[in-house]
């Protein structure tokens, strides 16, 4: 008899508050090994807070995160600003992973970051930054990776590519991705199971199920229905055992990330 695989991440009647309004409510949810999960809402539904507190860096004021043990987590936030005060280089960047030479190669060759190595991380487009921020936190070899609106600043040739390669992650790397995103089309043809939350989960299931929920009905329309793309990926039963220093990994780079206060990206 084969064993099942803990969730990754589980969240029970997680509640948050900010200002005396309450952002998150009695949120319960779990990711599991392997699978492409994305997070849908209008603005101010609490996404940004319920990504702190998957990968915490926020905690909440009710109800309790379970981690799988020795879980290493990657995030790749939505905006990032960088000082200019504050030279880095990309390579510096990836530099503080410490990857072997071989991750790194296979990491910038996959990410197409390999012609920006030298490049001082202020000068890259919108596009490029994101880019190595995704090459950035994929060399931490994570189990979990957290992509907020990923997709900001591509422009649609890159967006597709990137899409593209988001959808491979789980079997190039062993990972299970949870993805934010405004791009409703590309949440029902390239992710498996949806959540839509409005302060608390308000439906959630295949994208075929979600789209004829009347709760994502009265937020987004019912006209919107998708084609929905069918993935075959096999489920993953074996993770990798690493300390609980996992996320201290995980607040290494939001610290790099979130002591910048986010500014807006463009299109080159």
């Amino acid at each position: 008899m084969s064993k099942v695989a803990a969730p990754l991440v589980q969240l029970d009647q997680v509640s948050s508050i900010f200002s005396g309004k309450k952002i998150l409510n009695a949120v319960d949810f779990a990711i599991e090994p392997l699978e492409i999960v994305s997070l849908i809402g209008p603005n101010g539904a609490g996404k940004s807070s319920l990504i702190k507190v998957v990968l915490g860096l926020q905690v909440p004021h009710q109800g309790k995160r379970q981690i799988q043990r020795g879980l290493r987590m990657g995030y790749v936030p939505q905006r990032v600003h960088l000082s200019p005060s504050l030279p880095m280089r990309v390579k510096d960047l990836f530099a503080l992973a410490r990857p072997r030479r071989q991750q790194l190669d296979q990491v910038i060759d996959e990410v197409g970051v390999s012609g920006l190595l030298e490049t001082a991380m202020q000068q890259l487009s919108g596009g490029e930054r994101q880019r190595v921020l995704l090459a950035r936190a994929l060399l931490q070899q994570p189990d979990l990776l957290v992509l907020d609106e990923p997709m900001q600043g591509l422009d649609l040739q890159s967006e597709t590519e990137l899409y593209q390669y988001v959808r491979e992650l789980p079997q190039r790397h062993g990972c299970a991705v949870l993805i934010v995103s405004h791009d409703l089309q590309w949440v029902m043809q390239g992710t498996q199971r949806v959540l839509c939350l409005n302060q608390h989960i308000c439906c959630s299931g295949t994208p075929a199920q979600v789209q004829r929920a009347p709760e994502y009905q009265a937020l987004f329309g019912a006209g919107r229905v998708w084609y929905e793309h069918h993935h075959d990926h096999c489920q993953h039963t074996d993770l990798h055992a690493v300390d609980e220093q996992s996320l201290s990994a995980v607040a290494q780079v939001a610290t790099v990330v979130d002591q910048f206060k986010p500014a807006k990206t463009y299109v080159r």
